[in-house]
């Protein structure tokens, strides 16, 4: 609920703080004491169009915060962070205006968007009136509220997860479809690329190993000449290093036992001597392979151009090749299998569809249930709101399968008429301003807690009526206020008397200054406003009587609170 509300050099206020709370918040005045001025203020904080002219004459800028209790389950936390943003309750909504028609705006003192501001207030609160509507007459809205008042949260869930599966099969139908036409329409180069690739079979890691076989071709002479001077070192028969090795461990040998460290020597000998002979086998192999090198330079040359061609060819690397071998490899087996694949993924999807209908046929039935009632409930509510001839209509529509979502296949809209014989259209432009305020009034009665917004406020909810009609709109607001927090801007008696918090609004001059102001009226000064709205400006003590019996009827009582004042 809106907790604060400070208001620094807006118009006529120079600086105001409003203390509100739970339950029916009505706010009266004479006209012209500024009324409108608090709900422009309003507007401003929850990023409304700001306007240079709301700026306070004389003064650079204009401010105002609203702060909002909210419980920790609120969407707006889901909100602020979706946005990356740290907050706690309460939310501090801040909108700075220059002059210059520039602003500024803040939520818990981190600045953000106007835009985002917009989408916080939507949460946090809604304005019916004739300047400003929200929430009840967003056509987007009507669904969900209709799915609330229904208790249809479980069948709403079972069609999102179906749409959700219908979806995923119908996405994986679409793409093995989009290759298989893609594969049919290279066709020829498929086949053409992939024989090309078999015949040339590039394998992995080629490039390296050709490079290094042709580094060894490259220096073939000097690499045998060295490979058989190193196996002349270790093989000759008198003096190589594997007869000196062997000569060396006979002398050793026959001395091993007669010394300290001697056998230490002896299994040195021998180890160097096992090493030297597998020395001598790997130059062996060494200069056999060599010799038996079936390559000739110029044939690795000429592979090495092959590979690097066809690499060009298909603008890859050359490492790449075998890749796209297999890659290709696998378009033409889509093309050759037959349709299989596709056949399975199209049986998936039409399962899918047809699960994701039966659920969503039978949560449109509910709807359709649904909005009787919710039809009936309203209009029950309308002839005391003196709608006597109205009728509001839920309408339901099926829409195109491509507008099917996971809400499911209807458009559901709220439709009225107000007056006989017209046309059953949006509540917007079918009702003027009082009429919307008192319609709006109706809706929420029988939704009770629909929609995310903890604070409703209602202007000019009392225009042209009176009597009975003004009573029963109080009634309404206050058993609407039993669970939400209403803000109510009133010029009916009957209205304010059902109150629980009575706020006066008026205008004064000081020392040539003319500022709005706002003060909280305990038992006594709420007879005496009630009084003036019954009676005009010369208050009797019949109107005083009168005033007091529509207190003790309506059982509103204000506590004795003082406004915040500074300036």
């Amino acid at each position: 609920m809106l907790t604060h509300l400070i208001i620094q050099d807006v118009v006529l206020i120079e600086k105001l703080t409003l203390d509100l709370r739970q339950g029916l918040n009505v706010f009266t005045g004479e006209t012209g004491a500024g009324k409108s001025i608090l709900l422009d203020a309003l507007g401003l904080a929850l990023g409304d169009r700001g306007d240079a002219g709301l700026v306070r004459n004389g003064c650079s800028q204009a401010s105002v915060s609203a702060a909002f209790d909210v419980p920790q389950n609120h969407p707006a936390y889901n909100l602020a962070t979706e946005q990356g943003l740290v907050v706690d309750s309460p939310f501090i909504l801040r909108r700075v205006l220059g002059k210059d028609g520039k602003s500024r705006a803040f939520i818990d003192d981190q600045p953000i968007s106007i835009g985002l501001l917009k989408r916080f207030g939507e949460t946090l609160l809604e304005i019916h009136g004739q300047f400003d509507t929200h929430g009840l007459l967003n056509a987007a809205t009507h669904r969900g509220l209709l799915d609330e008042y229904a208790g249809l949260g479980n069948s709403c869930k079972t069609v999102t997860e179906a749409f959700a599966v219908w979806r995923r099969a119908e996405d994986e139908r679409r793409t093995a479809a989009i290759d298989r036409e893609r594969a049919e329409a290279e066709e020829h180069f498929l086949r053409s690329a992939v024989k090309e690739l078999d015949d040339i079979n590039p394998e992995s890691n080629e490039p390296d190993q050709l490079a290094a076989r042709r580094t060894q071709l490259q220096h073939r002479e000097k690499i045998s000449e060295a490979l058989q001077s190193a196996e002349q070192a270790l093989n000759n028969s008198r003096n190589g290093a594997s007869a000196a090795l062997t000569q060396a461990g006979k002398a050793i040998a026959r001395i091993a036992d007669k010394g300290a460290g001697l056998p230490e020597l002896l299994a040195t000998i021998d180890r160097a001597s096992d090493e030297t002979a597998a020395a001598a086998l790997m130059l062996d192999r060494a200069i056999s392979n060599l010799n038996a090198e079936p390559e000739t330079l110029q044939q690795i040359e000429e592979r090495l151009f092959a590979l690097r061609a066809l690499a060009r060819k298909h603008q890859v690397a050359v490492e790449a090749l075998p890749k796209l071998r297999h890659d290709l490899s696998a378009k033409l087996a889509l093309l050759n299998d037959q349709g299989d694949q596709i056949s399975q993924l199209t049986k998936k999807a039409i399962a899918a569809r047809t699960e994701y209908m039966t659920c969503a046929e039978k949560l449109s039935d509910q709807r359709k249930a649904a909005a009787k009632k919710l039809e009936d409930a309203i209009t029950r509510e309308l002839p005391p709101l003196k709608f006597e001839r109205a009728q509001f209509v839920v309408d339901i529509a099926r829409l195109d399968e491509e507008q099917w979502s996971a809400d499911g296949l209807d458009k559901i809209g709220f439709l009225a008429t107000i007056n006989p014989g017209s046309a059953a259209g949006s509540l917007a432009k079918t009702a003027s301003g009082g009429e919307l305020s008192r319609f709006m009034l109706a809706l929420k009665v029988v939704l009770a807690r629909g929609g995310v917004a903890t604070t409703l406020v209602f202007d000019e909810i009392d225009a042209g009526i009176g009597g009975a009609t003004a009573s029963a709109v109080g009634e309404r607001l206050a058993r609407l206020a039993e669970d939400l927090q209403i803000l109510v801007v009133t010029h009916s008696p009957q209205v304010a008397a059902r109150g629980s918090h009575h706020l006066r609004v008026m205008k004064q001059t000081k020392a040539m200054q003319t500022s709005t102001d706002v003060v909280v009226l305990d038992n006594d000064a709420r007879r005496e406003e009630i009084a003036r709205m019954l009676a005009g400006t010369q208050v009797t003590d019949a109107a005083r009587q009168a005033a007091q019996s529509l207190m003790d009827d309506a059982g509103g009582v204000s506590p004795k609170r003082k406004i915040k004042k500074a300036g």
